[in-house]
């Protein structure tokens, strides 16, 4: 039986197929880098439905996305020591956890911060960075079977009904680069511009507010 001898040109096809198979397989990476980058596995837990009130998370979008834990309560001071005289300072208040989304209670939540230009929709490098964590998270098998709405909200500089409409146009943006960079599947995802009407930071009207600017990924259920 003859031996087929290797040649430069088999050695070439042969890299190239293994390329194309590598290509292929992109698709299927995302679940395992949910599993191994500590953002996406946080997103996952925090969009997971549990038997507890979730507090939900808010991820900066320039840094790598994880926050700091919520305590369970806030900090108690110290008692003031009796000494039969009224003491001359005042207790000190306890500290107050703020929001980190405006979900009902109960309802898995997480607020991302995605820069825009002003007045645009149009998704900047760094929003696109700020979104892969949610990319991932969302295309991982432990959240397949549910669905969420991608919401839209502004500060309360401009004009409200301009607002409400420009963040409308940034939620379909999101959901679009969720469905096309990731592959979910667009019956999982819906989208909602809630313009400044759900502040995270209560402020007065044309107030700049960034941690207002945001998107909020609600899950709705399966």
């Amino acid at each position: 039986m003859a031996v087929r001898k290797e040649t430069p040109m088999s050695r070439t096809l042969l890299c190239a197929t293994v390329a194309l198979i590598g290509v292929a397989a992109l698709p299927f990476a995302g679940a395992a880098l949910a599993q191994n980058d500590a953002a996406t596995r946080q997103l996952i837990e925090r969009l997971r439905p549990n038997d507890q009130p979730t507090r939900g998370i808010r991820m900066p979008g320039s840094d790598s996305g994880t926050a700091a834990p919520a305590p369970d309560a806030p900090p108690a001071y110290p008692a003031p020591r009796s000494s039969g005289a009224p003491s001359s300072t005042p207790a000190r208040p306890a500290a107050t956890q703020p929001r980190e989304t405006t979900a009902p209670a109960g309802v898995s939540a997480v607020s991302i911060t995605v820069n825009f230009p002003t007045g645009s929709a149009t998704l900047s490098p760094q929003a696109a960075a700020a979104l892969a964590s949610l990319g991932r998270a969302l295309s991982s098998a432990e959240l397949a079977p549910f669905r969420f709405r991608i919401e839209g909200h502004t500060d309360t500089v401009g004009d409200a009904a301009l607002n409400m409409s420009l963040s409308q146009k940034r939620a379909d943006a999101v959901r679009e680069f969720l469905l096309s960079r990731f592959n979910v599947a667009p019956d999982r995802l819906s989208s909602a511009g809630m313009g400044e009407g759900q502040l995270l930071v209560q402020t007065p009207d044309q107030t700049a507010e960034a941690r207002n600017r945001r998107v909020q990924v609600v899950n709705v259920g399966g």
